[in-house]
């Protein structure tokens, strides 16, 4: 409870406008209650984060084994990520950065599923969605510093999320695709509204 609540508010307030006492205070405890369970507000928000990226893994396991192809999990994963932005404060994002031991963490996860992302490129040209010719490292490597490049030139604070992942993510991606990837993707970029 104090987690979910405490991450709710980092959410919507970002994380250094949020104080342990409001915390407490919104959660009808002392604020030494809530010390002794969380030392401090980064420890907090670093098993908040945590939790959240193995509830996300998990999510994803689920929609992996119950989506038919790569394409429904790509366009799945899209829109997971631009609902997640819109109900983010862009201030939450900027705060995080200051946190090392997160950010480590963070990077150390991504570094964890670039296998994972080279063994999905390849079911994708299995299934004939993307192009056999590509070096999966080299796409994995060139996606993650796309996402890299969006949080450091904080581009969501310029442009809805949504238009920053068609025109930078998605259509990194029609490079990587078939003609049969290209159809799936034109379709579904035509449907959106960023």
């Amino acid at each position: 409870k104090i987690m979910e609540t405490s991450m709710k508010a980092f959410a919507k307030d970002g994380i250094k406008a949020v104080r342990m006492n409001s915390i407490a205070k919104s959660l009808n405890i002392s604020k030494r209650t809530l010390y002794e369970i969380y030392k401090t507000k980064e420890e907090l928000l670093f098993e908040g984060v945590k939790t959240y990226k193995a509830l996300q893994e998990q999510k994803m396991e689920e929609v992996a084994r119950g989506k038919s192809d790569v394409m429904d999990i790509i366009l799945y994963v899209y829109r997971q990520k631009v609902e997640e932005f819109r109900k983010t404060s862009p201030q939450f994002y900027n705060d995080l950065v200051k946190y090392p031991a997160i950010m480590e963490y963070l990077s150390a996860d991504r570094q964890r599923n670039q296998r994972q992302m080279v063994a999905f490129l390849e079911r994708g040209v299995g299934e004939g969605y993307f192009r056999p010719e590509i070096n999966k490292e080299l796409v994995v490597i060139a996606f993650e510093s796309f996402g890299n490049f969006i949080m450091e030139r904080r581009l969501y604070e310029h442009y809805s999320i949504g238009t920053v992942f068609m025109n930078i993510q998605l259509v990194a991606l029609l490079g990587i695709c078939t003609m049969k990837g290209i159809e799936v993707l034109d379709r579904f970029m035509k449907s959106q509204n960023p």
